[in-house]
């Protein structure tokens, strides 16, 4: 299988404390992999990296065999590679489908002018984009909120809709920052199952942070362990169930035997 993201020897520090050290990690096209370990690991610093918020100190980013370390954002964006943030960032006075929309920018071919004096080709395309947004927030499973402020939708819809916006990229590889936390354990269950569908129907290979062991469990073709900016273990949800170090560094000694909690 073909690596949509390689990532290899990244190291990134900040004064004298090294985030991130030396870490070799691959996303498979059309995988499911999640990378974990105890806050202060490194993996919100190695998501950075990745989307370019981080230039690494040394080390090289690969995505769809092209060098991208380093570059700007919205570039690794528009390359393929989107991503959602733990901290929901929405604008809230927007609806669900203008949040959709604006996303779709970059994508769009009219200029200023064309936008300014409402052309026949801003106006197709305006059309479009709302169509495609109306598309995607059905696919996410909040159609139905479509025309309501983004600040007003529950919690769950919120990161649903942070999603709808990330898959306007029309992105091959999407980075999930901690999806379900503050999600109930219904909640939770229908989301590795829209994972699922995510990668199935939108040929999309998807990297998780979550701290939610039944979920990483369940969803997980491959896991990456962090502890304190190192890889300490990688392999199968059962490999990585099992595997000593990380049972002290993260799970608990008790969860050796369980999906974890």
């Amino acid at each position: 299988m073909t690596d949509a993201i390689r990532a290899t020897d990244i190291t990134v520090s900040f004064g004298g404390l090294v985030a991130v050290n030396a870490v070799t990690f691959t996303v498979p096209e059309r995988s499911v992999v999640s990378l974990i370990g105890p806050n202060g690991a490194g993996k919100t610093t190695f998501f950075n990296v990745l989307t370019g918020l981080y230039k690494p100190d040394s080390g090289v980013v690969e995505f769809q065999d092209r060098d991208v370390t380093g570059l700007p954002p919205h570039r690794i964006a528009e390359a393929g590679l989107a991503r959602t943030f733990q901290n929901i960032r929405l604008f809230g006075l927007m609806t669900a489908e203008e949040n959709v929309m604006v996303a779709m920018h970059s994508q769009l071919k009219a200029g200023v002018i064309a936008t300014l004096l409402r052309t026949r080709v801003q106006k197709r395309e305006e059309a479009q984009a709302r169509d495609r947004a109306r598309e995607l927030l059905d696919f996410v499973g909040i159609s139905h909120t479509r025309d309501e402020y983004a600040r007003n939708l529950s919690y769950g819809d919120q990161r649903r809709l942070e999603v709808a916006r990330a898959l306007a990229l029309q992105p091959k590889v999407l980075l999930l920052d901690e999806p379900t936390a503050g999600m109930n354990p219904q909640e939770s269950a229908r989301f590795v199952e829209f994972i699922y569908r995510l990668r199935e129907e939108r040929d999309t290979a998807v990297l998780l942070i979550e701290h939610d062991m039944s979920v990483v469990m369940r969803v997980s073709e491959r896991i990456t362990v962090l502890d304190r900016g190192e890889k300490i273990a990688e392999g199968t949800a059962e490999q990585v169930r099992s595997d000593t170090r990380v049972i002290e560094a993260y799970l608990g000694t008790g969860a050796a035997g369980s999906a974890g909690h």
